[in-house]
């Protein structure tokens, strides 16, 4: 990173283990999607990480499942604010969804997905049984690429910090 300014920040990425952290902590993140207009839209979602991908669910009537239907790209934001982690980290990534709305899916999903935030308690009972609804559906997004930003990373090489070295 130039030792002037805070233009290039190739080097301020989270390591791998500090994205798992992330990921292990925080339970909802932005995602975003291309509505029917082609403008870019997003609401906060709770997520299930799951082999590399990331699980969600909406009714089917939400805007989001016949535009991402229509144009399976998408992105999902991850951001530490308000984690064990602090501020200042976070990580975007962007890939390709399919909607299921098949049993076998809905069968393993929703318990696992309620156990994730809500615990091992009889709150994600009750939220699993609420879930499995006629029409909802579920979300699996596969990245394919991330951005991420360790914001230390970026202080710890700021001229502030590394004149007094």
């Amino acid at each position: 990173m130039a030792d002037s300014n805070y233009e290039d920040l190739t080097e301020c990425a989270l390591s791998e283990e500090l994205e798992a952290q992330l990921l292990e902590l925080v339970r909802e993140g932005v995602f975003m999607w291309t509505n029917n207009k082609g403008e870019a839209f997003g609401v906060v979602m709770s997520f299930l990480p799951k082999d590399g991908k990331f699980w969600m669910t909406a009714a089917e009537t939400r805007k989001r499942i016949p535009a991402l239907r229509r144009f399976p790209r998408a992105s999902l934001c991850v951001n530490s604010t308000g984690s064990a982690l602090g501020g200042g980290k976070t990580v975007t990534y962007k890939g390709t969804c399919v909607i299921h709305d098949d049993r076998a899916t809905k069968d393993w999903f929703y318990p696992e997905f309620a156990r994730h935030l809500r615990g091992d308690t009889e709150a994600a009972k009750v939220f699993r049984d609420f879930l499995d609804s006629p029409h909802r559906v579920i979300i699996e997004f596969v990245p394919d690429y991330k951005l991420s930003f360790d914001g230390a990373i970026m202080w710890q090489r700021s001229p502030e910090v590394t004149q007094k070295r």
